[in-house]
């Protein structure tokens, strides 16, 4: 069994979609922009939060007032995102059974780094041994890029040979396969079943307490 497991966070560990809704949302109104539902949301996290603010405002970011509605995404989530956030039921017992098991365990986001690292300490403690959100202004490139990959096996003491990736969404899909690791699906998280495998799934499991069973198999 590959030892050593890199989680996307969003629609995998934890369900965010009510805090990223509810700030979305926020930064929206405070400009005069009418709200978007939890449901068109879903559909537009996965690249990052500057894109999810693009998908979001209208005209991207080429609305005059762009900038301003990304900064005050950015304030209002940093203040905001625990107040609905959670883990998925299973998801801490499967992270305390592969620990139990000997996998090291990292977290790989585009998420900002700082919501990365704040809400993995917050919901996981010492589950987590290494996590890395979006992180360009340093020259690491986002998801689908496998740069976030390596920089936290790399933490690990841990190589692509040795890893599994799993996640929710078709960028998870993409960055496993820039990395040249094998992906185990969620199905739990943002993406239906059917839009997984429409985007190249070959490995999914619908409940976390599936997951040490699917490593065991690779």
């Amino acid at each position: 069994m590959r030892d050593t497991c890199l989680f996307d966070l969003d629609g995998t560990l934890l369900d965010t979609l009510s805090d990223l809704t509810i700030a979305t949302n926020a930064a929206l109104g405070a400009y005069g922009f009418p709200p978007r539902t939890e449901e068109e949301v879903k559909g537009f996290v996965g690249n990052g939060i500057r894109l999810l603010i693009e998908r979001a405002a209208p005209g991207g970011a080429d609305n005059p007032r762009f900038a301003e509605i990304f900064a005050f995404f950015k304030r209002f989530y940093a203040a905001h995102c625990f107040d609905n956030t959670l883990p998925y039921p299973g998801v801490p017992e499967m992270l305390g059974e592969l620990k139990a098991r000997g996998c090291l365990i990292g977290v790989v986001s585009n998420k900002a780094d700082f919501a990365v690292k704040e809400l993995v300490s917050r919901f996981f403690g010492g589950a987590a041994d290494a996590a890395a959100g979006e992180n360009e202004e340093a020259g690491i490139g986002k998801k689908p890029s496998p740069d976030l990959v390596y920089a936290v096996l790399e933490r690990l003491g841990s190589s692509p040979s040795r890893a599994v990736y799993v996640g929710d969404s078709e960028v998870d899909i993409e960055t496993a396969i820039n990395a040249s690791v094998p992906c185990i699906s969620v199905t739990w998280g943002f993406k239906s079943r059917n839009f997984l495998l429409s985007h190249g799934a070959s490995r999914l499991i619908s409940r976390p307490d599936e997951l040490p069973a699917a490593l065991a198999r690779l």
